[in-house]
């Protein structure tokens, strides 16, 4: 589904879709449309794109196309997911210890809605990290 979500080409673009946005927490996907950990997630964002509208817009980056952020966000997973909200990153805590970005696809809807709508509360509270609602401490054990 990542032909549906608007992707962005090139690093301005990406830092205006970050600058542009007062309101709504903006979502961005970092990874490859091929690559199938990015296509599940891709999935589940495309399916609550039209239920977070009103606090939360998603965008599509390949990596390779736009590299610079790269090193600046650490992006050495296939698939990343980051938020941002009045030029600001806002870090989440899922338990993993990487309060940064989720490196894995979430496959539930209503999982990804939660976080979403954590990361927005958090951020209009001027919140520069925020508590996930699940814990996924135990989901990747190493």
């Amino acid at each position: 589904m990542s032909y549906t979500l608007p992707h962005l080409e090139n690093g301005w673009q990406v830092d205006q879709a970050i600058l542009s946005e007062d309101n709504r927490i903006v979502v961005i996907r970092f990874g490859h449309d091929w690559d199938p950990t990015c296509m599940r997630m891709d999935e589940v964002l495309y399916r609550i794109a039209e239920k977070v509208q009103r606090f939360a817009v998603i965008y599509l980056v390949d990596i390779t196309e736009v590299p610079c952020f790269n090193q600046m966000y650490e992006l050495y997973d296939p698939c990343t997911v980051m938020f941002f909200y009045g030029n600001k990153h806002i870090q989440i805590d899922l338990g993993t210890g990487d309060n940064n970005k989720i490196t894995w696809a979430i496959d539930d809807k209503q999982e990804m809605i939660d976080i979403v709508e954590t990361v927005y509360r958090g951020a209009r509270k001027g919140r520069g990290l925020v508590v996930s609602p699940k814990d996924y401490c135990t989901k990747h054990r190493y």
